[in-house]
Order: structure tokens, then C-alpha cells, then sequence
């Protein structure tokens, strides 16, 4: 597959040229490389690791949510040289999509784990740099058991903060760190916000708002775009992919 176009289709089809982001995310490929695509590897974060995976892997391009630029116009020096030279070295493009990911419909991080959960989509929330990055929906559920729900989704833990009614009747998603969204939670409705990671402070914001705080871990709620996407690209296109694990624990 030709690299060129198979980029062009990725901007246009997850929509990075029209979806606001922080500076530092830099949405698209961040790294040209090999001009023929053979294979591809996927990843939460452009780190070293992944891409030392990638190139074991026999990938040609490294597609990630978390790219490699998020400290700005930085010296090439230290861990960013590693992480350069390695993709130069091997001819290994990368791409990276940060909200484009988290907001897209299909392909999304919020909306895959909201239908992973079983709810029912009504509409988005969570502002993020203008953009409504969230989901929130209906799911008739005792609490304990979106908390078991959600750890099996994610493999892992589940540090629920109770705050709101129990049962649960609707539940807001933001993967990553989405507990700012707990006051738009509360305004709206929400009996439930599932994310990734707070800040201490979450705790009182959520059981005084009234609404229970479900901590799933910022990179175990953001495996399933990556993940989707390049499934994506495999159907549509005949590329094999590979996923790179590679958990924080945070």
C-alpha cells in the first residue's frame, strides 16, 4: 500500500485537519518512512519501547495515539534522538491521532468502550479545546457491576468512586484523563463518569457533585482505538497489523 495515499485517507477519514487538539499532539504523520506500507503496528504511546516492537515486529508503520512531540519545539537529544533515529534508521513511518481518535464514531475510543459497556449512546459531552470529546448514554445497571463491566473490558482495575445513584441509570465516557468533565457530568444528568485517571481533588468533586467516578487507568481505556483502527485499515485495504502492548499501569 502506498504510503502517500494510505495517509491522505487517514486524515480524511479520521478528520485530523478539521478537529482541534493541543499544540503538542500534532495530529497525522509525524515521521515519513518507508514509501510502500507492508505492515503495521499499533500503539497507545510513541515510546521507545513501541517502537523498537514496531521494528521487531517487521512493521513499516507505527500508528499511535500519543505521538512524540508533546513537549514542543525541543532539542533532538536524549530520548527523542533514540526515538528518531530508530524510525529514520528502519524507515518506519509514524502517525499519531489524539482527539481524532477519542471523538470518532466508529473507530473512537469513547464510543468503542461505551458500546463495549452496553450503553446507549444520546449524546456527546466533555468540552475539550471546543470539541465535545465524551459520550454519555443510558445503562439501567447496579454500580458494582458497571465497575465489573469496566474491568473486564479493560483487563484490569477498577477504583470506583461512589457519588451517585446506584443503580445507574446513565453514564458519561472519557478515556484518559476525562475527570474534568465531572462538573458537565453532573450538570447533565450523569449518574456515572467512566475514564481513565484523575487528580486527588476528583474524589470530593464527585461525591459533591453527585456523580460516581470510575477509574479504569489512562492507558488501559485507550488501547481500543488504536486497536480498531488498524483492524480498520486491515479490512479495507489487506494490510496485517499487530498490536503493541505496552501498559503504564497509570
Amino acid at each position: 500500500m502506498n504510503t502517500a495515499k494510505l495517509v491522505r485517507y487517514l486524515d480524511e477519514f479520521l478528520g485530523v485537519r478539521d478537529i482541534p487538539d493541543s499544540a503538542g499532539a500534532l495530529n497525522g504523520l509525524q515521521v515519513a518512512g518507508a514509501a510502500e506500507i507492508q505492515k503495521i503496528a499499533a500503539a497507545v504511546d510513541a515510546s521507545e519501547a513501541a517502537i523498537r516492537g514496531a521494528i521487531d515486529a517487521g512493521a513499516n508503520l507505527l500508528i499511535v495515539h500519543h505521538g512524540m512531540f508533546w513537549d514542543g519545539n525541543q532539542p533532538v537529544t536524549g530520548p527523542r534522538y533514540r526515538r528518531l533515529k530508530l524510525l529514520l534508521d528502519h524507515d518506519l513511518a509514524l502517525y499519531s491521532a489524539h482527539i481524532p481518535l477519542d471523538v470518532h464514531a466508529e473507530v473512537g475510543n469513547n464510543a468503542l468502550l461505551a458500546r463495549k459497556l452496553g450503553v446507549q449512546i444520546k449524546g456527546r459531552f466533555g468540552e475539550h479545546n471546543g470539541i465535545q470529546v465524551g459520550v454519555f448514554g443510558d445503562l439501567q445497571i447496579p454500580l458494582g457491576v458497571l465497575g465489573d463491566r469496566v474491568a473486564g473490558v479493560v483487563d484490569g482495575p477498577v477504583r470506583v468512586i461512589e457519588g451517585g445513584t446506584d443503580p445507574v441509570r446513565r453514564v458519561g465516557i472519557v478515556t484518559g484523563s476525562g475527570a474534568g468533565a465531572l462538573a458537565e457530568a453532573a450538570a447533565i444528568g450523569l449518574d456515572a463518569l467512566v475514564t481513565g485517571e484523575a487528580s486527588h481533588h476528583a474524589y470530593f468533586d464527585a461525591t459533591e457533585r453527585g456523580v460516581s467516578l470510575l477509574l479504569a487507568g489512562h492507558y488501559a481505556t485507550e488501547t481500543l482505538g488504536v486497536r480498531a483502527l488498524a483492524e480498520h485499515l486491515q479490512e479495507r485495504f489487506q494490510i496485517p497489523w499487530t498490536f503493541l502492548n505496552l501498559p503504564t499501569g497509570l
